[in-house]
């Protein structure tokens, strides 16, 4: 076989600087989870590393507490249309921690009103109470689907 004398390329050009997150803003950090139960334990524990590594560990308890919710609520949304999985992403921003849950299921999020005696039905109240912010709207890439959201202020939450 002839030799070449042709210098090959690298397959990628190396760049001085890596990109770099916003000044003092992590990059947003997303997990895909597969609609099985056990997702939202393990949608929790992601959470927790995240904001430990963010350094906002005064936020975890009730992170994880809203991950929780939206997490059950989108396997059991999955799980019922047959969808293998939902995506989980948390960002920080100036308006604080914002999680988003991306599901690829038809329905809305209902608010729904439990009685007394009801084991579920409260997730989405709970949600609202404990967010500064929480709502949903439809997915802007295409899919069907939905994000459910709620945000966070961070203001004295770092540890």
């Amino acid at each position: 076989m002839p030799a070449t004398a042709t210098p090959r390329r690298p397959a990628m050009r190396r760049h001085p600087q890596p990109p770099q997150p916003p000044p003092g803003q992590p990059p947003p950090a997303s997990l895909a989870l597969g609609a099985v139960p056990t997702a939202p334990a393990c949608a929790r524990a992601w959470t927790r590393a995240i904001l430990a590594e963010w350094r906002l560990a005064g936020l975890e308890d009730v992170s994880e507490l809203i991950v929780s919710e939206l997490a059950s609520n989108a396997m059991a949304a999955c799980r019922r249309e047959g969808m293998p999985c939902f995506w989980l992403t948390l960002t920080l921003g100036s308006d604080g921690l914002a999680i988003l849950v991306r599901d690829f299921c038809a329905g809305i999020p209902r608010v729904r009103e439990a009685a007394w005696e009801d084991e579920d039905g409260r997730g989405l109240q709970l949600v609202a109470a404990m967010s500064g912010q929480s709502g949903w709207y439809p997915a802007r890439d295409g899919l069907p689907g939905k994000v459910v959201y709620a945000v966070l202020p961070t203001s004295g939450a770092a540890s």
